[in-house]
């Protein structure tokens, strides 16, 4: 395994993180806990959960992630050799059944209590914000909504506040954004370095060879700010493993189970790169979910590359994509590609 460490602390972790979020739905509790014996046996110390997991989310099943990791934290008693990142949940319909309100400063320090129980420790490393309250172009969307309501935008002084609060109790150790903008990103360090609070070190945006929209503003603030990337969705929702081509619906597959979850990744400009970046793969002698996670592996702004998987084989291959090394000529092989159908997916 290959480390780094969370950006302006002493943390390390793995350049590859678990995550989690089909524990409790497509997964059992008893494959979770093998998925998390055999990850950290392989030296990935990093786990990504959320309060609002497994998803799809539903009053039923919410906060059943953390339930899972709970029980292997007390069956196990390994929780110092993990390093645990959640999320507080974003506002809109699809979290009703959580609260109301979106991300506040008494939010957050509601929801930090009840993940802690659940998760059956003191304490979490890593508290994400896992989207804004105002409308931005995340979740499918590609261009800007550009409706403004002074309503959306988030109180960022009243969540940091909130976020030191926790911090100096020992119930968090650091705070982390997600599905952020550039805006919203500087919006919060700007916050922080004005009012001496708590400083975001890590961004969690979705990030793959299909959709690669982070790099255009948002790379330069992760260089220039030292806030590293979380990559989610590196393989475009299993797309980029290529097991949807020619219209395959894989038995028991999240795309064939919510197809909605991977539409966005399925538009024709999607498929033509994924089979484009197959045929890179298979010349390289490569599995096209090996050249995917590799090449953001090896990205400079990339602090972690969150990986997730059903079946205990793709999880081996996904933790193996450390040990791939992407040649320069596999680079501009890949590069070439992007020229020609740039972030096909939104």
């Amino acid at each position: 395994m290959k480390y780094t460490t969370l950006p302006n602390t002493d943390i390390k972790v793995s350049k590859i993180c678990l995550g989690t979020m089909t524990w409790g739905n497509q997964n059992t509790e008893a494959e979770g806990h093998e998925q998390m014996d055999y990850a950290l046996d392989q030296g990935v110390n990093f786990w990504d959960v959320a309060e609002l997991y497994p998803v799809p989310a539903n009053a039923e099943t919410y906060g059943d992630t953390e339930r899972i990791i709970g029980t292997w934290f007390k069956k196990t008693g390994k929780r110092d050799q993990v390093v645990l990142a959640s999320k507080i949940a974003g506002g809109g319909d699809y979290t009703a059944h959580i609260r109301s309100g979106g991300i506040t400063g008494p939010n957050v320090i509601d929801a930090i209590d009840k993940s802690l129980q659940r998760l059956q420790t003191d304490y979490i490393d890593l508290y994400q914000l896992h989207w804004p309250n105002r409308g931005v172009n995340v979740f499918g969307v590609r261009d800007y909504p550009y409706q403004y309501s002074a309503k959306e935008a988030e109180n960022h002084f009243g969540i940091l506040e909130a976020c030191q609060t926790l911090i100096k109790a020992g119930k968090i150790r650091h705070v982390g954004l997600s599905n952020e903008t550039p805006w919203g990103t500087m919006k919060y360090l700007q916050t922080a370095d004005d009012h001496n609070l708590p400083r975001p070190v890590t961004v969690q945006n979705s990030y793959s060879m299909i959709h690669r929209g982070y790099e255009v503003g948002m790379s330069e603030v992760s260089m220039r700010e030292n806030i590293g990337l979380l990559a989610y969705s590196p393989l475009a929702q299993g797309v980029l493993s290529g097991k949807y081509l020619q219209g395959k619906k894989p038995e028991g597959a999240r795309g064939t189970l919510w197809p909605r979850f991977i539409a966005r990744y399925r538009g024709e400009g999607s498929e033509k790169a994924v089979e484009r970046y197959l045929e890179i793969a298979q010349k390289h002698n490569l599995t096209l979910s090996e050249l995917s996670l590799a090449f953001v592996n090896q990205l400079p702004f990339v602090t972690s590359n969150i990986i997730g998987a059903t079946k205990m084989d793709q999880l081996k291959e996904n933790i193996n994509s450390i040990h791939v090394e992407l040649s320069d000529e596999i680079l501009k092989e890949i590069n070439a590609v992007h020229e020609e159908i740039p972030n096909p997916a939104p």
